[in-house]
């Protein structure tokens, strides 16, 4: 029996997924995962007021400086918010408009997606991102082309998650980053893309546990350019 008829199509298959889901995949244009100096600390789906305010003061108070991948939608909620990140010296980076899973969308659909987020982030905190990360990382081969299309010209990925997406015990998130090492993007959640003011004391609690100690090892953060 033949089978190379059959593994082709399954082979192109898993190579699809992997370059659609994979956050170092660079099959549907270039990624970013690391950095070369420091470390980044990224946050998505916020504004939130429920945390950002008292993230806000954690990074103050150890001298971070993070990257905010923020949702249009919930920019135009709370517009004070993301003039606060970005007036603390925080970068800001395109989440999307409404977080949808953008595999299948059309190229044109994403372009209104993200162009949507930039006009609201432009109209709160008088930026315009020149990155993206896209919904749950997902992306497709028209991706690429379409962030261009919108001005954003870097997609910024990660090489470490939190999985801080879910409420759950802080010292289960401090667990998981116990391998973070200068170079890593590490990828947090201040915020909740299906609803406003979520709880993620959990990230919080894991912050407080780690940033003095990351500090004491000499372990510096800047935002993402």
């Amino acid at each position: 029996m033949n089978l190379l008829p059959i593994a082709a199509p399954v082979a192109a298959a898993g190579l699809s997924a992997w370059g659609a889901f994979h956050p170092r995949a660079q099959l549907f244009g270039p990624t970013i995962t690391r950095i070369p100096n420091g470390c980044a600390l990224t946050f998505d789906d916020g504004p939130n007021p429920a945390m950002t305010p008292a993230l806000l003061d954690l990074l103050d108070k150890h001298g971070a400086r993070a990257t905010f991948f923020l949702l249009g939608k919930y920019v135009r909620q709370y517009p004070e918010l993301a003039a606060e990140i970005a007036g603390r010296g925080h970068a800001i980076g395109n989440h999307s408009d409404t977080h949808p899973s953008m595999v299948f969308l059309s190229r044109r659909r994403i372009v209104d997606e993200l162009t949507r987020c930039t006009d609201a982030i432009f109209k709160a905190a008088g930026q315009r991102p020149t990155f993206v990360r896209p919904p749950f990382g997902f992306r497709g081969p028209q991706f690429a082309s379409a962030a261009n299309r919108a001005g954003l010209q870097k997609v910024m990925m990660w090489s470490i998650a939190a999985m801080d997406w879910t409420p759950q015990p802080g010292s289960r998130v401090a667990h998981r980053l116990r391998k973070v090492r200068p170079g890593d993007i590490v990828l947090f959640h201040d915020g909740d893309h299906r609803t406003s003011n979520a709880d993620r004391s959990h990230t919080l609690q894991a912050l407080e546990f780690w940033l003095p100690r990351w500090k004491d090892d000499g372990l510096g953060f800047a935002a993402l350019k």
